[in-house]
């Protein structure tokens, strides 16, 4: 079950309109405050929700033109939780993720498409398990500039996709006496992202 990020994802911290009351620079993502979320259906008639912590990434970007943005974020795959103990140690294990050989997912950006206002599509390459490939992330935001306590401006954004676990190896299942399966292929996946501006 993946998930995915993450980084995730992530890529979804390229998203920047023309209208971001924001200097040309770099960003890196906040890892105490940004999160990836998965939804995968169990047995056929439920649906298992876990999360990933860990979160790090650097961006790189010309506010003028934001679909020239590049991403490079990965996810800590360690950090996997669904609430459940027994069943984060077999997501962590081999069957799953086996974060022993492969603590990280990875994501690298290949092109920003705008899809609307507010909203962008962030194409790239996700690695899991040592395999790569493409994904897309529909991108809700970011948001305008604040600063928080420290002084420090931040931006927050929302990114959502889709993969298929199978393409990534994770291909672990049961079959039931019903002649369904105890894991879905198709898992959701969506991420809540704050990015710190780094200093000029």
């Amino acid at each position: 079950m993946l998930r995915t990020s993450p980084s995730l994802v992530l890529v979804a911290t390229l998203a920047f309109s023309p209208g971001l009351l924001a200097q040309e620079g770099s960003w890196r993502i906040d890892p105490l405050h940004s999160s990836a979320f998965f939804s995968v259906r169990h047995l056929m008639i439920s649906t298992v929700r876990g999360q990933f912590n860990g979160i790090n990434g650097a961006v790189h970007y010309d506010p003028k033109h934001p679909t020239d943005a590049t991403v490079e974020a990965t996810i800590d795959c360690r950090t996997l939780t669904t609430g459940v103990a027994k069943r984060d140690e077999q997501m962590k294990g081999p069957d799953f993720f086996d974060t022993k050989l492969y603590p990280f997912m990875k994501f690298h950006s290949t092109r920003v498409q705008k899809a609307g206002p507010g909203k962008l599509k962030v194409g790239g390459d996700l690695t899991i398990n040592s395999i790569t490939r493409p994904v897309v992330l529909d991108v809700d935001g970011p948001s305008q500039p604040v600063k928080d306590a420290q002084g420090r401006e931040k931006i927050g954004l929302s990114a959502a996709t889709k993969i298929n676990r199978k393409d990534f190896a994770i291909t672990w299942n049961e079959v039931l006496e019903t002649g369904g399966v105890a894991v879905a292929d198709e898992v959701s996946i969506s991420m809540d992202i704050e990015m710190i501006r780094n200093p000029n």
